[in-house]
């Protein structure tokens, strides 16, 4: 699918993605315009100091009901009071990465959090959707599976 720039990308209410900077080539996340934030499923998140910046380092397993982790590192953002969907509060580690959604790529803030025992390893929230995409409901991976070098002139 082909958009102007003027267009709207549709989303289906799960797609997949890559999160290149971290070295994730491939996940499934659940479009959640319910949540406001995004959100990764990390576990070992270890906050460290890099040339004198904070950094986190964690891990995630891309793949349901599979034990393959991929070690991440990042610069750490901010560090937030999120409210789950149960009403649940947690502190929570926020990065920006680079997300790639078919031939699109957004910079997007993502919360860390274990989402072990959730359906999908990452929940891609409104604010990261902000003006650029409309969501189908009734559809799945629309999109296909990331491009591996998306157009860089193609961001939203």
């Amino acid at each position: 699918m082909i958009n102007k720039p003027t267009e709207k990308l549709i989303l289906g209410w799960r797609e997949w993605v890559s999160l290149p900077e971290l070295d994730i080539p491939l996940i499934k996340v659940k479009i959640d315009t319910g949540a406001r934030s995004s959100a990764l499923h990390a576990f070992v998140i270890d906050p460290y100091r890099k040339g004198g910046q904070h950094w986190v380092m964690f891990a995630i397993h891309p793949k349901q009901k599979n034990d393959v982790s991929i070690e991440c590192h990042a610069p750490i953002k901010d560090r937030r009071l999120v409210t789950d969907s149960g009403g649940h509060k947690q502190r929570r580690y926020v990065i920006e990465t680079r997300l790639v959604l078919g031939h699109m790529a957004i910079n997007a803030e993502i919360t860390l959090t274990n989402r072990d025992s959730m359906l999908f390893r990452m929940l891609l929230g409104r604010t990261a959707m902000n003006n650029g995409f409309i969501i189908d409901p009734g559809a799945s991976y629309l999109l296909g599976k990331p491009e591996q070098n998306p157009d860089p002139h193609n961001d939203r």
